[in-house]
């Protein structure tokens, strides 16, 4: 074990479930004291790959190193420097906040935890609510006691697995600024979320689906992988619109976002008044259009609806 190198580095790691390729030879590098944000949707992958990381599960193939650490072989070493938040993180309903947090604390090992609860609960901002039933906490509130608890042993890597689904969006800006305060501690946080506006946030973003990480970079690095350009369209009738335009040859591609669509152009200038008149043989008026910067989800898109356009993390710039 050392303390130099990444927090996280992968090869080839891969997960079966029978014939299912959960996780399909995962190549990962996270550095220490960044945020790393795997990005997907359901059944992308991102929780068994984290589950993995965490040595919860056996890999199938391919190996982990976690902070210096044989995944393998030292998988208890592990286990005893990271912090793991799961989706289905089990508070104790009958038990009051201080006392979940004390209860974890004995898991963990750590004895002389009364200085470090004030200060987590200080942290979350739950020190007025250390003598509530948990079962009687906001769904926000309940997330960040599950973190308190995480951190109690004082962790060097933070493991989230989609932390904020399900969350309102108030509580959800508050667990943002507690992650922001963390990682100015030099802690490392790898966390999973369907959310591409919490993505963008992170020092670098990884994008999965069918198991495979399909690019990584900054959220810079991955807005330049997108080909073409981005021409948005707002018409009268979107739906009408996008199935006018699927069919046609010009676009690349046409995504629908909402009352408007981004069709990706060779050329937004050039192609967009073809396009207009398209959509008018159609009846269907273009009211405004302009060409907008493409954001991840667009690239996501785009990796996603061309399997074969795979971009690993090692193609991609990390400063």
């Amino acid at each position: 074990m050392t303390e130099a190198g990444p927090a996280i580095e992968t090869r080839g790691l891969t997960r079966l479930f029978g014939a299912v390729r959960a996780v399909d030879g995962l190549d990962l590098r996270v550095e220490r004291g960044e945020m790393f944000s795997l990005v997907g949707p359901d059944g992308a992958g991102k929780t068994t790959a984290i589950r993995m990381l965490c040595g919860i599960l056996k890999p199938s193939a391919g190996s982990a190193a976690v902070l210096g650490y044989d995944l393998s072989r030292e998988t208890e070493a592990v286990k005893s420097r990271i912090g793991y938040l799961s989706q289905r993180f089990s508070l104790y309903g009958d038990l009051t906040v201080d006392e979940n947090i004390e209860f974890f604390a004995e898991i963990h090992g750590v004895r002389d935890f009364r200085a470090r609860r004030e200060e987590l609960l200080e942290f979350t901002r739950l020190a007025p609510f250390r003598g509530r039933l948990t079962e009687r906490l906001s769904g926000g509130m309940r997330q960040k006691l599950a973190l308190a608890c995480t951190l109690i042993h004082k962790p060097s890597l933070l493991l989230l697995d989609e932390p904020t689904t399900g969350v309102d969006p108030v509580s959800r800006r508050e667990f943002w600024k507690i992650l922001s305060s963390l990682l100015k501690t030099g802690m490392t946080i790898l966390m999973t979320t369907p959310y591409l506006d919490e993505a963008e946030r992170s020092s670098r973003v990884g994008l999965m689906s069918e198991g495979k990480l399909r690019a990584a970079g900054t959220p810079r690095d991955i807005q330049g992988l997108m080909k073409g350009k981005i021409l948005e369209i707002v018409s009268s009738d979107v739906r009408k619109a996008f199935h006018a335009l699927r069919p046609l040859k010009g676009p690349n591609e046409v995504q629908m976002f909402g009352d408007r669509l981004n069709v990706i152009v060779g050329d937004a200038a050039r192609e967009a008044p073809a396009l207009a008149a398209a959509l008018k043989r159609q009846g269907v008026e273009v009211l405004d259009w302009q060409e907008v910067p493409p954001s991840l989800e667009n690239v996501f898109i785009m990796l996603t609806q061309s399997p074969s356009t795979e971009v690993r993390h090692d193609q991609v710039g990390t400063s």
